[in-house]
């Protein structure tokens, strides 16, 4: 963990991915940004520490301040993803390039298969999946809710499970509370909302279902405040997670009284 995140956390709070530890549970993309400052000045108060990067849609010529890894924040851990491959041959020679642009080979997988609703292609994940594993890639692919898919993506190795909460870039928030419910009893690995978060309480929700962390852009980079909304984003990721770890009251049909009617002055 670098000094930039050098805030005293306990290990066990931490997020772990194939033995990597973040004390942040968001992440944040680097896309729809007015200008490369607002994005820095974003990534800074969201606190993340991982920030993901379109290896596809990158300036590679692009030099100095002209370039777009130039503005990271100091000890960010780059995750380059495979947003635009519609191919499991694609999302392999992406992930290829970008361990030898000397990235990482932390990735995020993404196979679309359909342009319209950017929902993914979960058999061309899965082939990508297992090849990417096998040549020491850690792979966190973004895919649907539907624990079984997850469940398989476990098998051949991904590090995490990445479910969409609604469309990418809808700002709906999570519109699949069930099926994501289930998907955390399913597989061990950490589970990240992807897609779909639109607001604060959005991430909230997430981490009190009890997910690992989550991944947005949109709801970030399209605010009328990017960088105060980013705060947001952080504040309530830690509040999620405090909640879940804290265990809500259960739930009652009627009332309860605060303080019981015992020892009243009469």
């Amino acid at each position: 963990m670098s000094e930039r995140f050098a805030e005293a956390v306990p290990e066990a709070e931490m997020l772990t991915l194939a033995g990597r530890s973040f004390r942040s549970r968001l992440l944040v993309g680097t896309g729809k940004y007015p200008d490369f400052p607002t994005m820095r000045q974003a990534i800074e108060a969201s606190g993340a520490e991982i920030v993901t990067v379109a290896v596809r849609r990158l300036d590679l010529k692009a030099t100095g301040d002209r370039s777009l890894l130039h503005w990271l924040p100091q000890g960010s851990t780059l995750l380059p993803n495979t947003a635009g491959c519609q191919t499991a041959d694609e999302a392999i020679r992406t992930c290829r390039l970008a361990r030898e642009l000397g990235m990482s080979d932390l990735v995020k997988l993404e196979v679309i298969g359909d342009p319209r609703t950017l929902f993914p292609d979960t058999a061309e994940l899965l082939a990508a999946a297992k090849t990417l594993v096998k040549e020491g890639f850690v792979v966190l692919p973004y895919t649907t809710d539907d624990p079984v898919v997850a469940k398989r993506l476990e098998d051949v190795g991904c590090a995490a499970i990445m479910p969409l909460g609604a469309p990418i870039g809808s700002g709906l928030g999570l519109q699949n509370r069930v099926n994501l419910e289930i998907l955390l009893e399913t597989v061990k690995v950490p589970v990240l909302v992807d897609a779909g978060v639109g607001t604060a309480s959005d991430c909230a929700v997430a981490m009190e279902l009890g997910c690992a962390g989550v991944l947005l852009n949109s709801a970030i980079a399209g605010a009328r405040e990017p960088v105060r909304m980013a705060r947001a984003m952080r504040l309530a990721v830690e509040a999620g997670r405090d909640a879940f770890l804290a265990g809500r009251m259960p739930r009652r049909l009627h009332a309860s009284a605060s303080s019981p009617p015992v020892g009243l002055v009469a």
